[in-house]
């Protein structure tokens, strides 16, 4: 009896640990972001690192609120320092922000700044910032490399709105000012490119595109901090301490209706992911962009009606891309903004150190379409992603574009 007490202990204790071990580590890799790209998201996160010293970092956290008057107890706020991708993200690596730890509370945005100190040697630091809605469970997520081989170095300095809260946004409207902070020197140096951007390729395109052999630069010289700096031109601007160095701060100058749609001129060339080569041809060649438009679109649907949503559904599919993956491109001209437009919100999104992957669809992993965006080290930004492209996504990406032809949304 006592032998077969002790048998069915042992076995409970394996059986225990094997329960135990079945249960994922939670790592910076298997976090869902799927709620970072959402229509229906109540927050959106951004963390700005600026450089202190050679190992110190202030980390300003930015929640944006986008729900209407959203409840500060309603959340659990809460930020980590990983050195990879990969490490299991233990309790005592998570450090709690309480109402006491809020450095603003606008009516757009809290915000939150801490100091952290990575260790001396250590070559990947990543920030890590953790919204739990306690409502329904919903947990938002924002991450950011403060040193990895992705990024050249961080900027010692900061932009602001007028409410000294840190410039959260991955645009702005041309004409408009930002507020500059630095505490190395009373000046900063900017740069401007007017450069205007290719719209990509699809994704099973397997060429290359053309790359500008020369891109213009307009070296506009010294401006003041703590002055509202206004950026005028359209293009991109790149502010930096030292011109000798690597870091700086970029920024995306658009015109006024960005991230909506300005013009019928600007509709022609969005529609491109839609259309047939001779379609778009035949509105890029209209006289009246406006009644080509129009007649385009009730081509698809033959219903007003049914025109009318589509049109409504798209362009709003355009204005997310615009604000979620504008970068020295408009959001919609970049990979992550052509596949967002054509197949919608991905249902998983994983982030490793050297690419982004979007999951839809399927209930098994095998059934899943994944869209891999390989991450490009890039001067201008620590969020450069390319689209892994392949042959293999030509029959759903044709079946989603038929689905939207057809006067429905593809999601």
């Amino acid at each position: 009896m006592k032998l077969k007490l002790k048998f069915l202990l042992l076995f409970s204790i394996l059986s225990i640990g094997t329960v135990f071990s079945a249960f994922p580590q939670k790592k910076l890799s298997n976090l869902n972001q799927a709620l970072r790209y959402s229509r229906y998201s109540r927050l959106g996160l951004k963390i700005i690192p600026i450089k202190l010293g050679s190992n110190e970092f202030k980390l300003q956290m930015v929640v944006e609120k986008i729900e209407e008057n959203p409840s500060f107890n309603a959340f659990s706020f809460s930020y980590s320092v990983l050195d990879s991708y990969e490490e299991e993200i233990l309790d005592d690596q998570v450090n709690l922000l309480t109402e006491n730890d809020l450095t603003a509370d606008t009516d757009r945005h809290w915000y939150f700044e801490k100091t952290v100190t990575i260790p001396e040697g250590q070559e990947v630091a990543i920030a890590l910032l953790t919204v739990l809605d306690t409502r329904q469970g919903d947990e938002y997520y924002y991450h950011i490399d403060l040193k990895s081989s992705f990024v050249y170095d961080q900027p010692t300095f900061g932009a602001y709105y007028a409410n000294d809260v840190p410039f959260d946004q991955n645009f702005l409207n041309s004409g408009q000012s930002l507020l500059f902070n630095s505490p190395k020197g009373p000046s900063l140096h900017k740069f401007f490119y007017p450069v205007s951007f290719e719209i990509p390729y699809p994704p099973m395109e397997t060429k290359s595109p053309p790359v500008p052999k020369e891109l213009e630069v307009v070296d506009q010289g010294d401006f003041l901090t703590n002055v509202p700096e206004s950026l005028e031109n359209q293009g991109y601007y790149f502010v930096q301490q030292d011109t000798s160095d690597a870091s700086g701060f970029m920024i995306k100058t658009t015109h006024e209706a960005f991230p909506k749609v300005r013009d019928w001129d600007e509709m022609v060339q969005m529609v491109t992911y839609i259309s047939t080569r001779k379609e778009h041809e035949t509105l890029l060649s209209a006289e009246d962009k406006k009644k080509a438009l129009d007649q385009y679109w009730y081509n698809l649907t033959r219903n007003p009606d049914t025109a009318k949503e589509l049109i409504k559904e798209y362009f709003r599919q355009v204005e997310f891309a615009n604000i979620l993956f504008t970068e020295f491109k408009e959001g919609w001209k970049t990979d992550r903004g052509m596949v967002y437009i054509v197949m919608g919100p991905p249902s998983e999104v994983n982030f490793y150190l050297d690419r982004e992957v979007w999951s839809y669809g399927g209930i098994s992993g095998s059934s899943k379409i994944r869209f891999t965006f390989v991450r490009v080290k890039n001067i201008l930004t620590p969020h450069y992603y390319s689209l892994n492209r392949s042959r293999a996504y030509q029959p759903v990406w044709f079946k989603n574009i038929s689905i939207w032809r057809s006067g429905r949304m593809a999601f």
